[in-house]
């Protein structure tokens, strides 16, 4: 390459933040039903573009009108090693403008901080992982091993229109695939000035979406009235809702305490592990909800007059089994809600764990003290779920790494689905220079 032409070439570091912006831009809700939601295909077809303007071909899939996904493959040096998943979802949870402090679909740059709906769930590694690729094609740099790229539909509604979809109907696309990375790992927890937690994730909770079903008698608002569906919905949900399930903590989660409790210098207590999480700070809310099944009411639905009384009544539970725990947790929800409560899972996918240990661990280690010198990578569980729970279908051991050096004072949880979602500009620059050299070494 001449100096001129690599002058002329677009610098990943600076062009990760023009995707991540257009990106933001692509207004690609999803509610969950598929008459509402909206942009998937858009936003599919601007990484199939930005592919194909380096030479890389890609496959839309799609699973129905306008849910689309897209694959493609980098070809390795060495066609004879396993290929490892590089996977992103394009979706997004919805958003009020009126709540937030810019539009949530401006992709403004403001204040050190790009905003907007999607920026850290997850159009920020989407966007890394789509500069890394387009300037290794640009400077003829080829990954060791092939790679796989899957950007997905329909991760925030349960991945039936994505990553599930892609794993029953298409698992060719992943065929050799080994080892995978994805969203909600590979980001800083700062300790001190010197000392950063890196936070890789090895296991993920279960997803065991449900609803309850009360009946009753209908009738009259105005009677003395002892079977409403109503009063035994709210009754059951009432008694979810303060439940607090068993503390049990799984390997994962001991083996990120013990590097807690050696860093910070407290003493960690098997039989009480929430002393430790306490003094996390604004991680301690995802760290938190590790250490035991959870069960959220969400939604309520009943009656359709003000002074009728149903018949029926129903309501959503957001429920997180941890690893093995699901059937167990099924198993006390019942004994909460009683015989007269039916309960009907909307979704039901197992939670996932690996170890924190082989060439793949070592080269994210090894690109994050790199890049940070004050980097301790550390495993741990996510309390939420992502499209590793379909890939893991396929035998594929994943893990959550999608690098971001974070401000020590950023409430980075808080971000998640929450109001004035921000990636700070140099975090994704970071993560660029990150995946890189995890990516050139794996």
């Amino acid at each position: 390459m001449t100096s001129d032409a690599a002058s002329a070439r677009p610098d990943p570091t600076d062009e990760v933040v023009d995707l991540c912006r257009d990106l933001l831009r692509i207004d690609t809700t999803n509610t969950g039903d598929n008459a509402t939601s909206a942009g998937e295909r858009r936003a599919a077809e601007y990484v199939a573009e930005k592919l194909a303007e380096v030479g890389v071909e890609s496959r839309l899939v799609e699973s129905a009108p306008g849910r689309a996904n897209l694959v493609a493959r980098i070809p390795g040096a060495d066609p004879g090693r396993d290929a490892l998943l590089v996977h992103g979802h394009l979706d997004v949870v919805p958003a009020d403008a009126d709540e937030w402090s810019v539009h949530p679909f401006s992709g403004e740059v403001r204040d050190g901080y790009l905003w907007g709906r999607g920026a850290i769930d997850m159009k920020d590694f989407d966007a890394m992982v789509l500069a890394v690729v387009r300037d290794w094609q640009r400077t003829g740099v080829r990954p060791p091993r092939d790679i796989v790229l899957a950007y997905t539909a329909d991760e925030e509604a349960g991945s039936d229109y994505g990553a599930r979809y892609l794993v029953e109907r298409h698992p060719d696309l992943f065929d050799g695939c080994t080892e995978a990375i994805g969203e909600v790992g590979g980001f800083s927890y700062s300790v001190n000035d010197a000392t950063r937690l890196y936070l890789i994730e090895t296991a993920e909770k279960g997803l065991d979406w449900l609803r309850l079903h009360a009946k009753g008698r209908p009738g009259h608002g105005s009677f003395i009235h002892d079977d409403n569906a109503v009063t035994a919905l709210a009754e059951a949900v009432a008694r979810i809702g303060r439940h607090r399930f068993p503390v049990t903590v799984t390997d994962t989660v001991r083996a990120f305490l013990a590097e807690v409790s050696d860093v910070l210098g407290v003493e960690l207590d098997p039989e009480d592990p929430e002393t430790a999480i306490s003094k996390l700070g604004p991680i301690a809310n995802i760290i938190g909800a590790t250490i035991r099944s959870t069960a959220n009411p969400t939604r309520l639905q009943a009656g359709y007059k003000d002074n009728v009384i149903p018949g029926r009544a129903t309501a959503t539970i957001d429920c997180r089994s941890l690893p093995g725990q699901s059937e167990m947790l099924e198993q006390q929800l019942r004994e909460l809600v009683g015989p007269d409560i039916d309960i009907e899972y909307i979704q039901r996918q197992p939670a996932w764990e690996t170890t924190f240990d082989g060439d793949l661990v070592a080269a994210m280690s090894a690109a994050l003290r790199a890049e940070d010198p004050g980097a301790r990578p550390v495993p741990y569980m996510l309390s939420g779920g992502t499209d590793a729970k379909a890939f893991a279908q396929l035998g594929i051991r994943c893990f959550g790494f999608a690098p971001l050096r974070l401000p020590a004072d950023l409430n980075f949880s808080a971000l998640f689905h929450g109001i004035d979602e921000r990636v700070p500009v140099d975090g994704l620059q970071f993560g660029v220079r990150v995946l890189d050299r995890f990516l050139r070494s794996c």
